[in-house]
């Protein structure tokens, strides 16, 4: 007849058992399929912004697609360091993204002096979400005599600082576009910078502003209203979603010129591989439907990404424009303390 365990095996033997059960219970937790709970994607600029526009129409298939919800919240402020902050030092656990910009992850790494985070180390880029040009639009209810960029140009050089234009805030895309003219074009513009866009557009609806190189997924709405006139497209070719609008080497006697900045999804960094890539699949799934790419070209003015479209071509893009921008800034002047 077998012996029974001594009482000193017996509670070694039942501490294995309650350490192998402990296991087999925390498994499934740990191994809980991406997503399990709502998602979220941060935004850095107001309700309106094009970013936020570009958001909310993603939430819904995207929230489809993985099978929760998906929720988007714009933390403004500091050009959109606030929000890009909060993503930063968010866990990197695939519930916290941030729908960035070559504005937030890449001009501001060389507009403002000190920065809580690294544009690169701190992020994992995700997927480009297009690229966004500026188009440069005009009041023609206030400024009726503004009918051309030959009209801006002449009314320009009479008077340095004769004419103002309203930007989103300093060193954003809007900013340096209307600085990358001036500088074209030999002109000493009055810059006014707003916190964010409704500002800008409030600005030039009003009168208090003359030109606003703005983002066209933020610019189309008014375009289409006929509150805002557009004078030049701020790229090499014409837009199919402003076909009888000019670029600035038609209608302004200058060289070729092209503004446009990108939208992209970033995670914190160490974010895990399997949910970069089902993120990447899923988005690019969704915004290469003739659906969505009908909206993004003829809607919003904005250039699909070219397949595959990977995290890794994101990143490289990234790069280049940190160095890209940076020069800009430079010949431009701006700074943020």
């Amino acid at each position: 007849m077998p012996r029974r365990p001594g009482p000193m095996l017996r509670r070694t033997l039942l501490a294995a058992a309650a350490l192998v059960a402990g296991f087999a219970t925390a498994a499934p937790a740990q191994e809980a399929p991406w997503p399990s709970r709502p998602v979220t994607i941060m935004g850095g600029f107001p309700n309106g912004a094009g970013t936020d526009i570009y958001a909310r129409r993603l939430a819904d298939p995207l929230s489809r697609a993985l099978g929760v919800p998906v929720v988007v919240d714009n933390r403004t402020g500091a050009g959109g360091n606030i929000g890009s902050d909060l993503v930063a030092k968010a866990r990197p656990d695939g519930y916290t993204f941030y729908l960035g910009t070559a504005g937030t992850h890449a001009i501001n790494a060389a507009l403002y002096r000190t920065l809580p985070f690294d544009v690169i180390r701190d992020f994992t880029p995700v997927v480009l979400l297009g690229d966004v040009p500026n188009v440069l639009i005009v009041n023609p209810e206030k400024r009726p005599n503004l009918r051309s960029c030959q009209d801006v140009l002449a009314a320009a050089r009479v008077r340095p600082q004769a004419v103002s234009y309203g930007s989103t805030g300093n060193g954003a895309s809007t900013h340096l576009a209307g600085a990358q003219f001036a500088t074209a074009a030999r002109l000493d513009l009055l810059h006014v910078p707003f916190r964010g866009q409704p500002g800008a557009m409030g600005a030039l609806l009003s009168g208090d502003t003359d030109l606003f190189f703005n983002q066209t997924g933020a610019a189309m709405g008014p375009i289409r209203q006929g509150q805002v006139r557009p004078l030049v497209v701020m790229t090499r070719e014409r837009l199919a979603a402003l076909p009888d609008v000019p670029t600035v080497g038609e209608a302004c006697g200058l060289p070729p010129m092209d503004t446009s900045t990108w939208y992209g999804i970033l995670g914190p960094a160490n974010l895990p591989e399997p949910v970069v890539r089902r993120m990447n699949a899923e988005v690019n799934r969704i915004i290469s439907t003739p659906e969505f790419r009908d909206w993004l070209i003829n809607n919003q003015a904005i250039t699909p990404p070219v397949a595959p479209n990977t995290p890794e071509q994101f990143r490289d893009t990234q790069r280049a424009d940190v160095a890209r921008w940076a020069e800009v800034v430079r010949q431009s002047g701006a700074t943020v303390d």
